[in-house]
């Protein structure tokens, strides 16, 4: 069995990147199947807030019987990995292809844990506009209310750092795709893909909508299956609503200022190309604001967190972290 993971945020075409490669014959793709993330925080790499058991002390626990294991945490990642396997092997053997395609966007934010995971899988790592993924997101969940889109779930400020350092460091085997690329030049974009799983290209799968309607998934867009291939209607549509709306392009400002400029350029749209789109439709962005604290203090906050897994702060802070989680406990 060899496993594809497509790793993209919310809304940025990743149904549709999902539908073209699995009209490839030697590609099988199944509706988001949200195996890693469960298992991502069991306590080892992450944590949950909450649990009906004492999560907290079965994650000090576990770390302690992996520190006796003979290979200690290749032990764990051997474990783990025969349940994944286990379960994407059974669903590929329903089909005669090779490959099984994982399309599950938190697949994202644990993507340390998955490399750890799976280091000689391939991913293809798809990224948007990250303007075009908040207003995809906010118009499709929260009737065009980027507040309340904002305040329920910030995307970009999750999303795009952690991608971003994976594009920059690259610790796997990976091909970047941008949408606008994908739906502008499917055919060259998809031949892309194709040779980097190492396939023949097949050009009619970008005319995916000719195997049938798919089995949906939470979040799968019905534009997909209706569409039947790549449409470049959405492209820019998300720049002219933001040149007629103040308040958005305010709230678009906040989000980009929390987001370091490294990122951004790795998702391919850097701060000097970030408002073009808006610009080009007819629109004036609000104007950048001067340094203030609040920037300061984030900029601060960023510099810590970077590569905090890897640096000596990092022991001291997650120490501190168990006992105020365990003071906090309700």
């Amino acid at each position: 069995m060899s496993l594809v993971f497509v790793i993209s945020p919310p809304r940025a075409g990743s149904t549709l990147l999902q539908r073209m490669m699995g009209a490839h014959s030697e590609i099988f793709t199944h509706p988001e199947p949200h195996l890693i993330t469960p298992i991502a925080h069991l306590g080892v790499y992450g944590n949950v807030d909450k649990a009906p058991y004492d999560h907290i002390n079965a994650a000090e626990a576990t770390r302690a019987f992996i520190d006796d294991l003979p290979r200690g945490e290749e032990d764990y990642l051997d474990a783990l990995r025969a349940y994944t396997n286990t379960l994407y092997d059974r669903m590929l053997s329903t089909s005669d292809a090779s490959y099984f395609l994982d399309k599950t966007p938190a697949n994202a934010l644990v993507l340390p844990f998955l490399q750890r995971l799976y280091p000689d899988a391939k991913y293809v790592v798809l990224t948007r506009h990250p303007l075009a993924v908040f207003s995809s997101y906010a118009n499709s969940f929260f009737n065009g209310n980027w507040e309340e889109a904002h305040e329920f779930n910030p995307i970009l400020e999750r999303y795009v750092p952690a991608m971003g350092a994976f594009l920059r460091r690259r610790p796997v085997p990976l091909l970047h795709v941008v949408y606008e690329d994908l739906v502008q030049r499917p055919e060259s974009e998809l031949e892309r893909v194709f040779a980097f799983l190492g396939l023949e290209n097949d050009p009619d799968a970008v005319e995916y909508g000719r195997s049938g309607p798919a089995k949906k998934g939470m979040g799968d867009p019905m534009t997909v299956d209706r569409a039947g291939r790549p449409v470049i209607e959405s492209v820019d549509k998300w720049a002219a609503e933001l040149a007629v709306d103040s308040k958005k392009q305010a709230l678009a400002e906040r989000m980009l200022n929390q987001i370091d400029a490294e990122d951004l350029a790795a998702w391919r749209w850097s701060i000097e190309e970030i408002w073009a789109p808006v610009e080009m439709s007819g629109g004036t962005p609000t104007p950048k604001r001067k340094r203030n604290a609040y920037t300061f203090q984030r900029r601060v906050m960023l510099a810590l967190k970077k590569d905090i897994h890897q640096r000596p702060h990092g022991k001291v802070v997650k120490r501190i972290k168990y006992y105020c989680d365990v003071l906090l406990r309700e």
